[in-house]
């Protein structure tokens, strides 16, 4: 079975090496898609480097565009059986894919998320996050432990069917309401995690648009 990784990258020079590496290592058929962000640092350079030997997509967005763009670009060049994203930073391990994709396959469901301890987390991002996803657990009626964890693997049906319209962190709420609207079959597992800090992105600001999305999905038809 191919797993399509999507890996949006913005700004991520120290490490995106490392995780590409650490992505190689993992014992699956993969296909790696890796989407520039119109980064201003080495590392869409360092990204054509390594798709020299053909051994993995490399896309381009002139102009910064967020998160959610980059996602939507990758999906729309997947092919596998089932895709999943991949943050270019070091918080989460790679190999957790080799149990999420079993669990997907044993218990035959759409969609697998990858359910993080957050204790390496500051207090006020844990406490967001996990008002988020009480917040989806109450809106949407199903519970979510992790609604805003990077590891979503969703089979081809899933991952085809999305319009992404979120364009930044939010991206992680419309992709969770489309999936427990759509009635997709559903499961999670427990992965590796430890928070960074350096060169972080996001903030605890981002959890508004976060919840607008949350509020906006549930109540559109």
């Amino acid at each position: 079975m191919k797993v399509s990784i999507i890996v949006p990258v913005f700004n991520e020079e120290e490490t995106i090496e490392e995780i590409i590496a650490r992505l190689r290592a993992v014992p699956l058929e993969q296909e790696l898609i890796l989407v520039n962000d119109a980064s201003s640092d080495a590392s869409g350079s360092i990204m054509n480097k390594l798709a020299l030997d053909g051994s993995l997509k490399v896309l381009h967005h002139p102009v910064n565009r967020g998160k959610g763009a980059a996602i939507a670009t990758g999906l729309a060049h997947a092919t596998g059986d089932v895709a999943v994203i991949q943050d270019a930073d070091l918080e989460y391990n790679p190999h957790d894919f080799v149990p999420m994709l079993a669990l997907l396959q044993k218990k035959q469901v759409d969609v697998v998320y990858g359910v993080r301890n957050l204790s390496s987390q500051r207090l006020v991002m844990r406490w967001g996050n996990r008002f988020l996803s009480w917040l989806t657990s109450l809106l949407y009626g199903r519970t979510v432990s992790d609604m805003e964890t990077c590891y979503k693997m969703l089979s081809r049906k899933v991952y085809q069917g999305l319009k992404l319209e979120c364009r930044r962190f939010d991206v992680e709420a419309e992709l969770t309401a489309k999936i427990l609207k759509g009635n997709f079959s559903f499961a999670e597992y427990p992965i590796q995690y430890i928070a960074r800090y350096e060169n972080k992105k996001l903030s605890p600001l981002d959890g508004l648009p976060a919840l607008k999305a949350l509020l906006k999905y549930r109540f559109r038809d």
